[in-house]
């Protein structure tokens, strides 16, 4: 490596504590899954796209899917085939990765009325928590006939069946899939899914680890991230069927399937309609770790994400929980509407009043968005449409596996087989690349990770510069950033990154945006910028140059380039930053400020 010297430039004339109250550092209490999430509407949709772009790469990197993997085959076995009144039932399962199934349920208008050759519109169905085997009993369905919220007492006790086998009898084919850990998906399971709890030692570890530890998280892999992944995936098996018109597809789910109907409309474009019931809201933002990943919402969320599917048409409902003050100016619903308004279609949102009744996907709630998808998919029905009754399915009508179609495996050895194919497969992708495409990714990745444009304020922790300028030339020297024990983190005492990361900046990448904000100060003064990096701050100086937007930095100094992020070995780690492994480690920024014409040396 080229080595260089800075001694006509080194005439230092201060040092600077620049210091921040990012959330992440601070001793205050940080944002949670339970803060305030408020949709700030800009003023232009020229200001707007230009956020939604930045958004939805948020998304997609926190979700270990920038840039989007491969799009392996999926296998799909789609067998035992069942007669109903108005409606078939087949069992379904696909690879989303190779070896992991998402399995489930594919509803079709019956045969009786297909039309030879016709094409139908689709519905991705995500069930959310309580899976799409939940049941309310013979006993609880009867408090919801009471209430109004289900009419029959038969169907209604299956509320996720009963709104795919009615968007079936309307003329839609429908895949009611599995979450993670729920019904047939049990390669990973629900536990470890829904109820991560604790630290795992024996999955830590570079050459072999589990979801929720650090070397996952280093290489943004998550229950969440596997799911939206699985989410675009049934979206790819729909398109494939030969009966379905990809021109005509719509999601909608409640709950945690609202959640995963949010995320899926918001990086995929094929969705021309949605309902994300249930999770659409400017307070809490999902409590499980599978509506959860490291970066997700930081600076942003639900609503805002939702907003990303904006003009296309999308409705939901505000109910007794956590969406109650959606209907409130400056909680959420108000604000969809004046972006749909900017684009020139506000009716193209709804959100209807049901504050009455709790949480929930009720009858009532499926009626709503049968006369949507209705509209919007061209199903062609007079309104008001009347949902009918059915006899529930059997046990064995809902099994996705049996003899002939044996349950894969999974457990412990799969968990680890899979975050190792995942990470060889993200390693692989970018190696393909060229080096200038390769850095490219990389400079938006960390662009995202470290969150270049959001503010810095003050506070206790620094990093320590000592600048001076010659000429039009500034030098930045850092030192050694000050002790820390580990990283703060909020007040959940399940011990998952995500609830941290999800919303707050990591230490590191605090620190990062300190030096951003020097690097930019300089070339406000038309500058070049000389980073020297002493031992321990050289990954530092390193993220902070190759996320600047501009060209000033021209020359890094780094005191070693032994650092290796994936030595690390807890999120708490005051080091540790989402994603820095899956983007190259250390070498990867390297090579990465190289392509940017910044020439790196090790004094």
């Amino acid at each position: 490596m080229k080595r260089f010297d800075f001694s006509a430039v080194l005439i230092p004339l201060l040092v600077l504590i620049l210091s921040t109250r990012a959330s992440a550092e601070g001793d205050g209490d940080l944002k949670d899954l339970n803060g305030f999430f408020p949709f700030n509407v800009p003023d232009t949709l020229e200001e707007w796209e230009t956020r939604a772009d930045w958004l939805r790469r948020r998304v997609l990197v926190s979700n270990g899917l920038f840039p989007l993997p491969e799009r392996t085959p999926l296998n799909a076995v789609v067998h035992g085939k069942v007669e109903r009144d108005g409606f078939t039932v087949e069992k379904v399962y696909f690879e989303s990765v190779p070896g992991f199934h998402v399995t489930g349920l594919l509803f079709r208008p019956s045969w009786k009325n297909a039309k030879p050759g016709a094409k139908y519109p689709a519905v991705l169905s995500p069930h959310g928590h309580g899976g799409r085997l939940y049941d309310f009993g013979v006993e609880g369905v009867k408090k919801h006939l009471e209430s109004g919220g289900e009419k029959y007492a038969d169907s209604g006790r299956f509320p996720k069946v009963a709104r795919c086998v009615t968007l079936a009898k309307l003329g839609c084919v429908t895949l009611l899939y599995d979450m993670i850990g729920y019904a047939d998906n049990q390669q990973l399971s629900r536990e470890l899914g829904h109820g991560f709890k604790i630290q795992r030692p024996d999955f830590e570890g570079k050459e072999s680890w589990g979801l929720y530890s650090a070397q996952a998280e280093l290489r943004l892999q998550s229950i969440f991230g596997l799911q939206t992944w699985n989410s675009i995936r049934a979206l790819d098996f729909l398109e494939s069927l030969p009966d379905v018109d990809a021109d005509r597809i719509g999601v909608t789910g409640g709950s945690g399937g609202g959640t995963q109907s949010i995320m899926v409309c918001a990086i995929d474009s094929r969705p021309v309609v949605s309902f994300p019931n249930g999770m659409v809201s400017s307070s809490m933002q999902g409590g499980c770790p599978c509506e959860n990943a490291s970066l997700l919402r930081i600076g942003t969320g639900n609503v805002e994400l939702t907003a990303l599917f904006a003009p296309k048409p999308q409705g939901m409902t505000a109910a007794n929980d956590w969406t109650k003050e959606m209907l409130v100016p400056g909680k959420g619903f108000p604000e969809l509407k004046k972006l749909y308004t900017l684009y020139g279609k506000p009716d193209q949102v709804i959100c209807e009043d049901l504050l009455r009744f709790p949480h929930n996907y009720n009858y009532i709630t499926r009626k709503i968005m049968y006369e949507w998808f209705n509209e919007y998919l061209g199903l062609g029905h007079e309104t008001p449409i009347v949902e009918e009754d059915f006899p529930h399915l059997t046990p064995e009508e809902h099994a996705v596996y049996n003899d002939v179609h044996p349950r894969p495996a999974g457990g412990d050895a799969f968990e680890r087989k899979l975050t190792a194919w995942l990470a060889e497969q993200s390693d692989q992708q970018l190696a393909a690349m060229s080096p200038d495409e390769r850095a490219d990714t990389v400079k938006k990745a960390w662009q995202t990770l470290v969150g270049i444009d959001d503010p810095i304020t003050d506070g206790e922790t620094a990093v320590w510069i000592s600048e001076s300028t010659q000429g039009d030339v500034t030098t930045l020297t850092l030192s050694a950033p000050p002790a820390m024990e580990q990283t703060p983190v909020v007040k959940n005492k399940r011990e998952f990154a995500g609830y941290t990361h999800g919303y707050n900046h990591s230490v590191f990448a605090n620190r990062a945006r300190q030096v951003l904000s020097r690097i930019r100060a300089a070339e406000g003064k038309g500058h070049q910028v000389v980073l020297t990096a002493g031992a321990g701050s050289e990954p530092i100086a390193l993220a902070a140059a190759v996320a600047a937007q501009g060209d000033a930095v021209k020359r890094i100094s780094l005191a070693n380039d032994t650092f290796r992020f994936a030595d690390i070995k807890s999120y708490r780690d005051v080091d540790f930053i989402p994603g820095a492994v899956k983007y190259g480690d250390l070498p990867g920024l390297i090579e990465a400020a190289g392509q940017q014409g910044i020439e790196v040396g090790v004094d």
